[in-house]
């Protein structure tokens, strides 16, 4: 592959072990998902890393790196030895159902753009993924976390940091990228926020006045001042907050307080689309606040019990009512 496309974060595409028209194909894929489909960093770091080791599996494989012309003329049985050395791997079912989609994406681009053409990767299965329930928190130990996140800083104004992003995190249910990727201006701009997420969505979400004083609090405290325009959470040297120390920084929070390992910063998220639930929110709300495309990924984050849907039911159903 050519050079590193650099959106608004810096990442590392790994060379693919392949001849100049397949990464050229891959160079046109990448850029097609950046600026047509808009997918973020991250994302896009994972398909080329899925794409980046099944090319590498190719090249073994086949006893060559592979050309159009051989990606052509793959069989099932070369798509199904692949996934069957990622099962002889250890890999997760969810993994190798991303890294299928991936491979399907990529060979349907291809095919729609004329390059090449495959209709043999039409025959396999995607592999079943268990239905998994994202982890909440219970709300004592958000609060635990958040109020203990300044105490065990080694400095103050690092402490006050963690926990406004801790609060954003649980009182706005931001991803991770998308708080750490918050200009300092942002939250002057009213009582909420205007965050792009996935695909390049754009929702609105609200700044409750605990957080916005809590962030008030951080930025006053702050010994680096980037502007409106630069990174509202910095690390030590100024420059952008790291996500790896924001969940580093969790880690040791939970080990603490003897929390599972399930507590990360994500699941403040979980835990905040979690308690609205609870509280009487609504799921298509709910969806709109976090960003999901499908009302059904939101409503994995719950698990709605009997009593609820009776009462539900109850309240809303014409039949009960007449009952």
């Amino acid at each position: 592959m050519t050079g590193p496309i650099q959106p608004e974060g810096v990442y590392a595409l790994r060379e693919l072990s392949c001849r100049p028209d397949v990464a050229a194909a891959a160079d046109r894929w990448r850029d097609w998902l950046l600026h047509e489909r808009r997918y973020s960093a991250n994302t896009l770091t994972g398909y080329m890393k899925d794409l980046d080791a099944f090319i590498k599996f190719l090249a073994g494989h086949l006893g060559e790196p592979p050309d159009l012309r051989a990606l052509e003329g793959l069989k099932p049985l070369d798509f199904r030895s692949w996934l069957a050395r990622r099962n002889e791997a250890g890999l997760s079912r969810t993994s190798t159902a991303r890294a299928l989609s991936t491979i399907r994406g990529f060979f349907w681009f291809m095919e729609k753009q004329g390059i090449a053409a495959n209709s043999a990767i039409g025959a396999l299965r995607t592999p079943k993924i268990p239905k998994s329930v994202p982890k909440a928190m219970t709300v004592e130990d958000v609060f635990e976390i958040i109020r203990l996140a300044p105490a065990e800083a080694e400095e103050p104004w690092v402490g006050l940091r963690d926990r406004a992003l801790l609060m954003l995190l649980y009182g706005s249910g931001l991803r991770i990228g998308e708080a750490i990727g918050l200009r300092r201006g942002a939250v002057r701009e009213g009582g909420s926020l205007r965050i792009r997420g996935k695909s390049g969505k754009v929702r609105i979400v609200p700044l409750i006045p605990q957080v916005a004083e809590a962030i008030d609090d951080y930025v006053s405290a702050c010994p680096h001042a980037p502007g409106d325009e630069g990174p509202l959470f910095v690390g030590y040297r100024g420059g952008r907050l790291n996500p790896g120390m924001a969940q580093a920084q969790v880690r040791k929070l939970r080990r603490m307080l003897d929390l599972p390992e399930t507590v990360t910063p994500h699941a403040l998220r979980h835990s905040y689309a979690t308690h609205l639930l609870a509280g009487g929110g609504d799921l298509r709300t709910i969806q709109e606040l976090l960003g999901h495309a499908s009302l059904s990924t939101t409503q994995r984050y719950t698990d709605v019990d009997v009593g609820r849907l009776i009462t539900v039911y109850a309240q809303a159903h014409p039949r009960a009512r007449k009952t």
